[in-house]
């Protein structure tokens, strides 16, 4: 039989995120500074531990675009299939947040997805648009 103290768990470190990261349940998130391709946003992710943000959440949807002020990246795209919208995670669309008559893939080519301008919706995007993005690093 299993005994666990209790009393052990008082004296482990709260996680914390790395510095310029925002922390929100059990993840760290970080609005870029800069603009790029969806493509070069998700690399730019990657390449710190993290991805483009998944959003699975009411909470976490609220929270994301409270600090998002442009047209930014999320990590949601039907590029390999088009109409079927799935996250840089491999899990399917189920909560969504488009805005009215979106996802249009008005240009045949958008194939990503970002937060509007000043709002909380969504829109498909060509994926080469230079926009800002956030990452998100689970803790």
């Amino acid at each position: 039989m299993l005994v666990f103290n209790i009393s052990y768990l008082m004296f482990l470190p709260e996680k914390t995120c790395p510095t310029g990261w925002s922390k929100f349940c059990c993840s760290c998130y970080l609005l870029s500074e800069r603009s790029g391709s969806w493509h070069s946003a998700r690399k730019h992710c990657t390449d710190q531990g993290a991805d483009l943000v998944v959003i699975d959440s009411p909470e976490e949807q609220d929270f994301v675009t409270s600090f998002t002020q442009k047209e930014t990246w999320i990590g949601l795209n039907d590029i390999e299939q088009e109409g079927t919208w799935k996250w840089v995670d491999g899990s399917p669309l189920t909560l969504q947040y488009w805005a009215p008559h979106q996802p249009d893939d008005l240009l045949l080519s958008e194939d990503c997805a970002h937060i509007r301008y000043q709002g909380t919706s969504w829109n498909d995007e060509r994926c080469e648009n230079s926009l800002q993005w956030v990452c998100e690093k689970l803790l």
